[in-house]
């Protein structure tokens, strides 16, 4: 055992091609310079270019290596079309971090069709199909890491927030399939649901007072998440470390769940 440990880092993910989607702004962005930091090539893959090419110039300015790449994962064809280039340039994908979302606030009763279709389709079809894709990719290589990303919303109703609830909670189960299907290809999936984190879908309620004091009110750190509370969590499911850990979902939102 101590010879296995001594003869190579199991958190050394340097070298690997890692694709994150929604890796824009938010908390993607700031995914895509923990593996950038890691040592990794990292695709930044996002609906908005001209955000995506501001996190890769970014990473490439601190020493990383990153490309953008063009994806609306509610179009299938746009999904084969990213996962084409990459394999084509680079020759495998090492690791996904199944990142882009959307919300779009409503009373469930004031719920309109476009915004049910507009969120279920990146939340939930495009994870789908992205992860689906993906895995295509990683079995021809010999296996690899998919990392969905769920939400508080994963196990808890917010108000206004039905059909964004609804998407999250079903992240969580299709990671558990998921795992239970790549398995004998080598391709551990698993999830991370962060609680509160101020990124641009959250700013609004950082800024209300009263929704700021009632969010932080119910966290036992009392404080809101950084990337850097992320990084390691990230890592692990990414890396060697975690070869035996597959279809679960770690929860990090300061205690939040557990309150």
């Amino acid at each position: 055992m101590d010879k296995v440990m001594k003869d190579r880092n199991l958190f050394d993910i340097s070298g690997k091609i890692a694709l994150i989607t929604g890796s824009g702004t938010g908390l993607g962005e700031g995914y895509a310079h923990v593996f950038a930091e890691a040592g990794c090539t990292v695709i930044c893959a996002d609906i908005n270019m001209e955000a995506a090419a501001g996190t890769v110039a970014d990473i490439i300015a601190q020493g990383g290596k990153a490309e953008a790449l063009f994806v609306d994962v509610t179009k299938l064809d746009s999904i084969k079309a990213m996962c084409s280039a990459i394999m084509e340039k680079y020759g495998r994908i090492d690791i996904l971090i199944n990142n882009a979302g959307v919300e779009d606030i409503n009373n469930f009763v004031d719920v309109t069709e476009r915004q049910y279709d507009k969120i279920h389709a990146v939340n939930m079809r495009g994870v789908f199909f992205v992860a689906q894709q993906v895995a295509r990719c990683m079995k021809e290589t010999g296996g690899g890491k998919i990392i969905n990303i769920g939400s508080l919303g994963s196990y808890i109703g917010l108000a206004e927030s039905s059909v964004y609830c609804s998407t999250k909670g079903g992240v969580i189960q299709l990671s558990k399939t998921m795992a239970i299907e790549l398995a004998d290809a080598n391709i551990q999936v698993n999830c991370v649901a962060p609680g509160y984190f101020i990124t641009p879908m959250t700013q609004p309620f950082f800024d209300n007072p009263e929704h700021r004091a009632w969010i932080e009110g119910r966290i036992p750190l009392g404080r809101w998440g950084t990337v850097a509370d992320l990084a390691g969590p990230m890592l692990f499911l990414a890396s060697p470390a975690s070869d035996y850990v597959t279809g679960v979902t770690i929860k990090v939102d300061g205690g939040w769940l557990a309150s």
